[in-house]
């Protein structure tokens, strides 16, 4: 049976990297793929999903007016080869309506579905799809990476500007190591300004 699943995680935990991985298995065994990424994320071009450590994938961007069935309706019109999985990465970007349509995909076409993105965003509160993803998930795992400062378990996200921590303004602004870095809950509060000066 084909289900949903969430795997969320802080700033630098590898998640881009894992769904390339994940594609590159499935393709090499001559499985189809569907791989998307939100059309919000143009850090290193549009209709891509890349990790940081330059490694990147083609995929098809999607937006909050997105119809996920309408994306996987075309592609089915395109090739009648089954597609044996759908990743998506940034899923944070999705919206409610979204995420449902991704569970009636994996209910009713028998496709698994693995979204990776982001849990809260840097003022600790859940994006939409995230709060979604929680919600109509099959299965949730956490991807652990560690601290900038401490080298505890990360588990939120420092926003940064010039040395400094930030934490009022708008929800999303892409970015990466420059304006963001994963942080545990106390060194959320209290980072070491030192170490972020130097960034």
């Amino acid at each position: 049976m084909a289900q949903l699943y969430y795997r969320y995680s802080s700033m630098n935990a590898s998640k881009s990297i894992e769904v390339i991985k994940i594609a590159h298995n499935y393709e090499e065994q001559g499985k189809r793929v569907l791989l998307m990424n939100s059309a919000l994320d143009t850090r290193y071009g549009k209709n891509v999903v890349a990790s940081r450590i330059g490694i990147t994938k083609p995929a098809i961007s999607y937006d909050e007016h997105t119809s996920m069935l309408n994306i996987l309706q075309a592609a089915m019109e395109e090739s009648p080869e089954r597609i044996h999985c759908i990743l998506i990465d940034e899923g944070q970007f999705l919206t409610e309506s979204q995420v449902k349509q991704l569970a009636q995909i994996v209910d009713y076409e028998n496709i698994p579905v693995i979204v990776y993105g982001l849990k809260n965003d840097f003022s600790n509160n859940l994006f939409e799809g995230s709060k979604a993803l929680l919600i109509y998930a099959d299965k949730i795992e956490e991807i652990k990476t560690v601290c900038w400062f401490c080298d505890k378990k990360a588990t939120m996200v420092l926003r940064v500007l010039d040395g400094k921590p930030v934490y009022t303004g708008d929800q999303v602004l892409i970015g990466g190591n420059d304006s963001y870095i994963p942080v545990c809950r106390k060194c959320y509060s209290n980072p070491n300004l030192k170490v972020l000066e130097k960034k």
